[in-house]
């Protein structure tokens, strides 16, 4: 008798595709759900929808971001093709920003520009995840695929200016409150603004290096026109 194949379902390689498709519509359906209620919040309450942007969504926003870190591991295993290095600096950037400065203060909690990292996160994500959920499944559309590779170049770098001025906007509390100071033996100590300071320097180094990344990639992705039709 010869070898008996699998069902399609049992071969490894559809329960990972299954497994990432399910992760990219999870993340997908809470972005979509924030950048929504960002939306009809706006358009209800005006400029008073920024100040408890915050309250009203940083729980689900705060999942989201976490669930994110298991790209890290996907990347390790070999589940997804992509560059460790790269991704890491991408979602710690967000992770230090998001439970570091926002979270660990109240009143940076209540800035606009909160709610305008939130909405350049969200246009990214939503972007993001809907080619890679489509792609898991073999469909293809040329102009999500341009938008993907493409959206990050303007907003990107925004990101990370609106994340160095939640970070200079911070300063002040962390110095007021001591969070996150501590004294250490041998009269050491851990002074967190400067600590601030010194990943804002980072930051800048970071994205420079990344966006130079998402650049080169940009550029393989694209140079495989015309992109393949959506497969039935």
């Amino acid at each position: 008798m010869g070898p008996v194949e699998l069902p399609a379902w049992l071969q490894p390689r559809y329960r990972k595709n299954a497994y990432l498709f399910i992760y990219y519509l999870i993340q997908f359906c809470g972005h979509s759900w924030i950048f929504t209620n960002m939306t009809v919040r706006f358009f209800s309450f005006g400029k008073d929808s920024m100040v408890d942007t915050f309250y009203a969504i940083g729980l689900v926003m705060r999942l989201c971001q976490s669930i994110s870190l298991l790209e890290l591991l996907h990347i390790y295993v070999g589940i997804e093709s992509d560059h460790l290095l790269p991704r890491f600096l991408q979602l710690t950037e967000r992770i230090i920003i998001l439970f570091v400065v926002i979270t660990s203060q109240e009143e940076v909690q209540e800035k606009y520009v909160v709610c305008v990292l939130f909405i350049f996160w969200n246009l990214l994500d939503m972007v993001r995840y809907t080619y890679s959920m489509l792609s898991v499944i073999g469909i293809s559309y040329a102009v999500l695929t341009w938008l993907s590779q493409t959206l990050w170049m303007p907003i990107y770098p925004l990101c990370v200016l609106a994340e160095a001025f939640a970070i200079y906007q911070s300063l002040p509390y962390f110095e007021s409150f001591g969070t996150y100071s501590t004294k250490l033996p041998f009269d050491l100590s851990i002074y967190f603004p400067y600590v601030l300071k010194i990943y804002l320097m980072m930051l800048f180094i970071g994205m420079y290096f990344t966006y130079s990344h998402l650049y080169s990639e940009r550029r393989d992705i694209l140079r495989v026109f015309p992109i393949k039709k959506k497969k039935m």
